[in-house]
């Protein structure tokens, strides 16, 4: 069985508060980990959340700005001090070339693990597997930052009465499951005659950013859309100004993009009660949550349509 959650280890913006982590976003994607900008303090929120670094596969820079970046040292020399056997693949647009090699050797330590540097020149497919994909859009923010978006591949549910009208069952429906197609009392039966084709999951990551043509891309039908909202719509020509979003622009983005769920992160200091943004956004989309460090959101079950 698959296990598909996304925990906020840190949703804080710029400084850390008594209550607040810098930023710092663990997605667990079946047997892969993706870990998005991890700040300071991330491989301390790692264990309290209970996740260690040789869950983590891949980590994704949304841009250089120190909130979004600085546990990076932290984390990658935990992972040479545990051993991790995978490769660390460690994605982020190659105008932080410099800063990489400046985070990547902070310090003196042993580097035992094999840390494969991803740089890439801008939007498209960052990997694809049999299973997923990880892409990347560029956002609006005054300094080269790009989200992040998981999908899964497509997949096929499959009728139980076509399939009982066919005459499938046991070990005939898993090898039309596993290839695609199956022969059965002289016929030759397909997926598509027996199922409906079903939208694989996806998740999207918008960090810092103004409301842009890259978030909307990266947002479009998403079943989960991670989104900064720092601001309150009272402060509306202060986000615009220094390239961020209130609470009612990640609820109007998810709203446009036909998301399935919205999550607000990326707090100011200046917000003690996280519960004014969900009180922003709902009204204008209701399927939403603003988390607290720590808190872990299971993905839903597949979509039906």
């Amino acid at each position: 069985m698959s296990t598909r959650s996304f925990t906020a280890l840190g949703t804080a913006s710029q400084v850390p508060t008594r209550h607040r982590n810098h930023n710092g976003y663990l997605l667990r994607w079946d047997e892969v980990g993706f870990l998005f900008d991890p700040g300071e303090g991330t491989q301390r929120q790692m264990i309290h959340a209970g996740h260690s670094m040789s869950g983590v596969h891949h980590i994704c820079i949304t841009h250089f700005h120190g909130d979004h970046c600085l546990g990076l040292p932290g984390v990658l020399q935990r992972a040479s001090l545990d051993g991790i056997a995978h490769p660390l693949n460690v994605h982020y647009h190659d105008s932080g070339a410099a800063f990489i090699q400046r985070l990547r050797y902070a310090s003196i330590y042993q580097e035992r693990a094999r840390v494969v540097e991803r740089p890439f020149a801008g939007p498209g497919v960052l990997e694809r597997t049999a299973t997923w994909t990880l892409s990347s859009d560029e956002l609006d923010h005054g300094t080269p930052s790009f989200g992040y978006r998981v999908e899964a591949a497509p997949g096929w549910t499959l009728e139980p009465e076509r399939l009982a009208e066919a005459g499938l069952r046991g070990p005939q429906i898993g090898q039309l499951q596993r290839e695609g197609v199956v022969e059965h009392a002289g016929r030759r039966w397909t997926l598509a005659e027996l199922g409906r084709a079903r939208p694989g999951q996806s998740v999207a990551v918008v960090m810092d950013t103004r409301p842009c043509a890259g978030a909307e891309r990266l947002a479009q039908g998403v079943d989960l859309l991670i989104c900064e909202s720092t601001y309150l719509s009272d402060h509306q020509a202060e986000a615009r100004a220094r390239g961020h979003m209130t609470a009612r622009d990640a609820a109007l983005l998810a709203r446009a993009a036909g998301a399935r769920r919205l999550v607000l992160t990326h707090f100011s200091q200046r917000y003690a009660d996280i519960a004014a943004f969900v009180a922003e956004a709902a009204p204008i989309f209701p399927e939403v949550v603003a988390v607290a460090d720590g808190d872990t959101i299971p993905l839903r079950g597949d979509r039906k349509e």
